[in-house]
């Protein structure tokens, strides 16, 4: 079972680079099912509708979301028919939509399931308690199991990693919009990485624009935060492969593309 996971899609920028190259990253490696986070996707926060179906439409079976969900308002009317579409499932259990999709991939489910961190984040049910209710659900359909785990701490995600070893196929961490390079497949079978970047701006600052960063910094006054709909940009994502009847993992490699780290075929 190949999986491709690009990393958070932010705004223009990130959902441009997408239609260039996932064509590409398709013919490449061969993909069973294709995942993307995209709770960046409309100017950097939150999905509206025209999106979710556009991503579809690109070749995206499952998006996944994060912090950023409710940020669009207008997903409150469509998310209840967005089957595609799943988030944090460790949200309030009177959120609307779902925290987990079963995937059929020729006559093979994968289940794919979205968390969030808590650490440095808003509220939320712990991750960790609600993995384990979701894998032994999950386990009565799959073996094959993909956790977005959406964090900010780096520790966190870890730590998440090893509680689910051996349980999950694979763990990859969003959120932060920095690529690590920490890929691995732990000694019990489940693929990891900390963060798997984004997709969006290359010269910004976590795909916004720098300055306003910068002056937030040496102020600490607030500012409004853009998506610069100019510039170069990159495309963050990885490619795992599963063993379809173990559910363990065999192989995981990072994708990083922008004018430094040029797409090779």
């Amino acid at each position: 079972m190949k999986i491709l996971f690009i990393g958070d899609i932010v705004g223009s920028p990130g959902r441009n680079m997408l239609e260039i190259y996932l064509p590409k990253l398709k013919e490449k490696y061969r993909p069973n099912l294709t995942i993307a986070n995209g709770e960046n996707a409309a100017a950097g926060k939150g999905i509206t509708e025209k999106i979710y179906k556009q991503l579809l439409e690109w070749g995206i079976q499952v998006i996944t979301m994060g912090n950023h969900t409710w940020d669009k308002k207008e997903i409150y009317d469509f998310f209840p028919d967005a089957k595609n579409m799943i988030r944090p499932a460790n949200f309030p259990d009177n959120n609307p939509g779902k925290g987990v999709v079963y995937i059929n991939i020729n006559g093979v489910e994968v289940a794919v399931v979205n968390l969030q961190g808590r650490t440095f984040l808003p509220p939320s049910d712990d991750p960790f308690v609600k993995a384990d209710t979701l894998i032994k659900e999950a386990k009565q359909r799959t073996n094959i199991i993909f956790v977005d785990f959406h964090g900010e701490a780096t520790s966190e995600k870890q730590a998440f990693g090893w509680y689910v070893d051996g349980r999950v196929s694979a763990v990859v961490g969003t959120h932060t919009h920095t690529q690590t390079a920490d890929e691995r497949i732990l000694p019990k079978g489940t693929a990891y990485i900390t963060d798997v970047g984004m997709t969006g701006p290359y010269d910004g600052i976590l795909g916004v624009e720098r300055e306003a960063v910068i002056q937030r910094f040496l102020t600490s006054m607030p500012v409004r935060f853009e998506v610069p709909k100019k510039g170069r940009t990159q495309l963050n994502g990885c490619f795992i492969n599963i063993d379809p009847k173990s559910g363990k993992a065999i192989r995981i490699e990072r994708i990083l593309i922008n004018e430094d780290h040029p797409f090779l075929d």
